[in-house]
């Protein structure tokens, strides 16, 4: 078994600059630390319990199935938040059938990022008896 220590999402985006606009000032994510100089320094960003890397450059997008999962307290206020800061909204936050509240953005080369919201009652956050 690989006793896995710390983790992170490695993002190498086609415009570096521009993506770190958006994770950096658009979504508001807190610098966790940064390396290297110029446009294709690395920024690694909190994300929970994990880590977004966005370093060096691609000449294409990142792979088309690509998705973060985000969670937050509160989609509807995320939601009013992030359209506050221009953040183009894909899909507003809605009730899925499977009990969470997700909405749906994308980052400037178009990964796509679900922002979750787990109510009280839902089974991931609520174990009777436990």
């Amino acid at each position: 078994m690989v006793h896995v220590l710390s983790s992170r999402i490695l993002l190498r985006p086609t415009d570096p600059e521009r993506s770190r606009a958006f994770y950096g000032e658009a979504l508001g994510l807190a610098v966790y630390r940064e390396f290297g100089t110029g446009p294709e320094r690395g920024t690694v960003y909190f994300l929970g319990g994990g880590f977004l890397e966005v370093s060096g450059r691609s000449p294409t997008p990142p792979a088309p199935g690509l998705q973060l999962w985000l969670q937050v307290a509160d989609a509807r206020a995320a939601h009013a938040d992030l359209v506050a800061r221009g953040v183009a909204v894909v899909r507003e936050p809605v009730k899925e059938p499977w009990g969470l509240v997700e909405m749906w953005i994308a980052d400037p080369d178009g990964v796509k990022i679900v922002i979750v919201e787990v109510p009280e009652d839902h089974p991931i956050r609520y174990r009777p008896g436990i």
